[in-house]
């Protein structure tokens, strides 16, 4: 059975713990954050299925979060708000949230509607799908799609390929891909890096020798979805 993972993002300590303590009554794997930036950061380096996001946070509110998170998944997304307009109820659904809780609400409430989401989404699979452009990637299989095409990856790619769709527009260096990709006992060389980057080159770019997807920042490292090197 799918053990999911459901990371709160809420500024009230008070209202994470609570929320924190029934999910995991309830069988999830529960992560937390305090603020937006916090909220990217495990998003960018766990596996999550769902996120409860708060609207009213410091730093950068929940609709900015939201707007980072769908360029790249279409993860369910629960918002936490006070506030009861119409206007951040239609903000939220443009930027592509799939329900609202107002507080205060009912913790019994939000269980069943986290229960209802994943279960609609997911469909005991665990699939998660990230994008790029006309290519995803999908957790559950390990596959990689161009259109509703293809394309054969080894499981090694996968694991970076895993890394960069999760991490789109960043610089990642080859000792940041190999602890994010393979761990701290990976035993490879650094160089194998550049191996995996070639192979993947040649199966997602148009033009390997010019790529546009899978770019190097010399003497930074590599950066995915980041236009011209």
């Amino acid at each position: 059975m799918v053990k999911y993972q459901i990371l709160v993002v809420e500024d009230q300590e008070e209202i994470r713990s609570i929320v924190e303590k029934y999910l995991i009554k309830e069988g999830y794997i529960v992560l937390t954050a305090r603020d937006g930036f916090e909220a990217l950061n495990k998003f960018n380096t766990e596996t999550i299925h769902l996120i409860l996001l708060d609207i009213m946070m410091p730093g950068i509110d929940g609709f900015e979060v939201l707007q980072e998170i769908r360029r790249i998944s279409e993860i369910p997304v629960i918002m936490l708000t006070a506030k009861q307009e119409e206007l951040d109820r239609v903000k939220g659904f443009d930027i592509g949230v799939d329900d609202y809780v107002i507080k205060p609400f009912s913790i019994k409430e939000l269980m069943l509607r986290v229960k209802r989401l994943i279960k609609r989404v997911y469909n005991e699979t665990g699939e998660i799908i990230y994008n790029y452009e006309d290519l995803s990637l999908h957790t559950g299989s390990m596959k990689l799609y161009r259109g509703e095409d293809e394309i054969v990856i080894t499981s090694a790619e996968y694991s970076l390929l895993h890394v960069m769709f999760k991490n789109q527009g960043r610089i990642l260096t080859r000792e940041q891909l190999i602890e994010l990709a393979y761990g701290h006992e990976y035993e490879g060389y650094d160089r194998n890096i550049d191996s995996y980057i070639k192979r993947l080159r040649q199966k997602i770019e148009k033009d390997p020798r010019n790529p546009q997807i899978l770019v190097t920042k010399y003497g930074a490292g590599y950066m995915f979805g980041g236009g011209r090197s």
